[in-house]
This record gives C-alpha cells, structure tokens and sequence, in this order.
C-alpha cells in the first residue's frame, strides 16, 4: 500500500524522487519485482508571469484532457525511434497523465488570479467557458539510446462556450526541452520546462480572449 504521504501529495504537482530510471520495453512495462511499489515522479511546472491585464469577466470550467491510451496511463512515456513506445522502468506518475494536466491547468488559471471563478469540470461550476485539451505528445524522445532525452510536450487546446459547447478559438501549444543528461532529476527539469512554457502559452491565450456569446434565451 501507499505511504500516508504519497496519499496526501498536493494536486500542485511538487517534484519528488531523484532515483536513476531505466528503460523497459513493452512487455514489462514497470520492471518491478514481486510485492515492489514503482517511485512516483510528479512534475512542477516552471512559468513565467501571465501576461499582466485586468481580470476577465467569465468563469472557466476544465475538462479531463483527452489522451492517446500510450498517454493516458501514469507511466511514463518514451520513444527510441520514430515508431516505438516504450515506458521507464520503476517509475509512474501518482495519478494518471490527463489527470495531472487538468490540475496543472486549473492551478496555472488560478494563481494567474484574472480569473473570478476556475474549476474542474466534474465540480459543475457555472462557467462561461469550458477549456477543452487533447494530449499529443508528452514523451521523452530518445535520438541516442546511451544519450539524454528531448522532452516534447504538445497539448491542443479549445475554449468553447459552456452553453451549447459551440468552440471560439482553438490553440496548438508546443515546447521542447533537451535534459542536459540522461538521468532522472535532468528528465525531471526537462519536463518542468517544457510543460511550464505550454502552460503558459495556453494561459495567455485564453486570457486573452473576449467574453464568450451570450447564452440565447429559452
């Protein structure tokens, strides 16, 4: 079972663990022996200030990303060519990926502190927007087995209106980060980099954008 800690980690996303991780293919997706529990590794997203600017006037509800089945897992994901997925031996994330992101999401809108009202969608908010992602890529592509990763992070973003789900803009947000070695706490910086500068491509955004329709009357 879990340790009282690992069951209280904090939805903000604060990097733990700092133990070698090795490479498993498919067949033995985790590595792990008899009774073994995997190291959970979480990722704690470097941004930058939001773009400064009054607070907006909608309220915005978070849907679960949607995700590949190669993503949506809590293993970690990686790739050693262009047509191979493999995932890191003895390691996983605490909770499945789009679940993370959706946290990550929802925390980055409300530390950016424009927004009057954010939440998960689950948490039925009377939102004007609904911010809807679709996971491409959140994978450390390996061009040299011995060699460091490249952590690409791409998400695609929709913001549509809550009331009939019709979509307004739409957004591609991608960023790179090579690890500058091939060992965990540099994949782990490399993450942080990359999903941090996606975060806030998608937080100016939508930001940015004017208020939604308003709902037609019954």
């Amino acid at each position: 079972m879990p340790n009282k800690a690992v069951l209280m980690m904090s939805r903000r996303l604060l990097l733990t663990g700092a133990s070698a991780l090795t490479v498993a293919g498919c067949g033995d997706l985790l590595g792990l022996g008899p009774g073994e529990l995997p190291q959970l590794y979480t990722f704690k997203p470097v941004m930058p200030a939001p773009t400064p600017g009054v607070p907006v006037s909608w309220a915005l509800a978070v849907a679960i990303p949607n995700a590949g089945a190669d993503l949506d897992s809590t293993r970690l994901a990686l790739t050693r060519g262009t047509d191979t997925m493999d995932y890191y031996a003895k390691a996983a994330w605490p909770d499945r990926l789009p679940l993370l992101v959706q946290s990550a999401l929802v925390a980055a809108f409300q530390d950016s502190g424009r927004v009057p009202a954010v939440a998960r969608e689950q948490d039925a908010l009377r939102a004007d927007y609904l911010l809807t992602t679709d996971i491409r890529d959140f994978t450390a592509h390996y061009a040299d087995p011995d060699g460091a990763p490249t952590i690409t992070v791409t998400i695609v973003a929709q913001m549509a209106s809550a009331h009939g789900r019709k979509v307004q803009a739409s957004l591609t947000a991608s960023q790179s980060a090579p690890a500058s070695a091939n060992s965990v706490a540099a994949a782990a910086e490399a993450y942080d980099a990359a999903f941090g500068a996606v975060l806030s491509q998608i937080l100016n955004w939508a930001l940015a954008l004017p208020p939604p329709p308003p709902a037609p009357l019954p």
